[in-house]
């Protein structure tokens, strides 16, 4: 009869110590041909559950995090262009910036990679078990501006403000309106405050950012805030899209944002 259909796995059970029974019949088998001592035995269960439930946790934040996609920098193609910042944004991937509570802004124009390397950049973040949070800028003022309607404005700026990086992507797409600028600034100071970084995708460079604000002291304030306490990474060069492109699938229409 093999152990796990003994009492021990109900106290297993009991003890939320399940993931050990997925092993401990192997183990086991290890410990009687001589290859773990009882101290061995006991401690290479206990890293077992351990490599489980951190592969759990690890599963439940990518969940959290609303990824487009499943971007990693190990799978980031840098030949595609000599011009990219391959250098800078490799540096970018000790999390230094993130330790720090600063921000990380990727401009430059449509396609040449930028939400695949802020995506990336989140998915390290989050097997440094740091809770991420993707989403475009435009739903995330959507999602404000319905809680000044409900009511639920403050809990919903909380929801954005609460994960040790938040990704917007498609920043200053086009010109706000003055409760957007509002929302903005509100979320942008509130993270600034709680020194929690940011990762900002856009197809414009952030000096033209200023224009797109109605109200210019809304627009200093808010940007003086962003620009100044982030690393800034000019991604130029060739589309990357083709080369992630099925063979044979269609191009993309003409101004495709990223």
């Amino acid at each position: 009869m093999s152990v796990t259909d003994t009492g021990l796995a109900a106290s297993l059970r009991t003890l939320k110590l399940s993931g050990m029974l997925d092993t401990l019949d192997a183990r086991l088998a290890q410990a009687r041909n001589g290859d773990l001592g009882h101290l061995d035995f006991l401690q290479v269960l206990c890293h077992d559950e351990i490599a489980r439930r951190d592969t759990m946790s690890m599963a439940r934040r990518l969940r959290r995090a609303r990824f487009e996609q499943q971007a990693t920098l190990e799978e980031f193609d840098f030949g595609t262009s000599p011009k990219l910042p391959a250098a800078q944004i490799r540096d970018l991937a000790a999390l230094r910036w993130l330790h720090a509570g600063e921000s990380v802004i990727l401009y430059g124009p449509v396609g040449v990679g930028k939400s695949h390397v802020a995506q990336a950049l989140g998915h390290l973040a989050v097997r440094h078990q740091a809770e991420v949070r993707f989403t475009k800028t435009s739903r995330a003022l959507a999602d404000l501006a319905g809680g000044h309607a409900d009511r639920t404005w403050a809990r919903r700026l909380a929801e954005l403000t609460r994960p040790a990086v938040l990704i917007l992507d498609d920043f200053a797409m086009r010109e706000l309106t003055p409760q957007q600028a509002d929302d903005l600034y509100e979320l942008v100071s509130e993270r600034a405050r709680t020194t929690r970084s940011m990762i900002i995708t856009s197809n414009r460079a952030p000096q033209d950012w200023y224009p797109l604000f109605p109200n210019p002291i809304v627009a200093e304030s808010l940007l003086d805030r962003l620009i100044n306490n982030s690393h800034q990474v000019f991604m130029n060069g060739p589309s990357y899209r083709p080369n992630k492109r099925p063979k044979g699938a269609a191009r993309a229409p003409h101004g495709e944002t990223e």
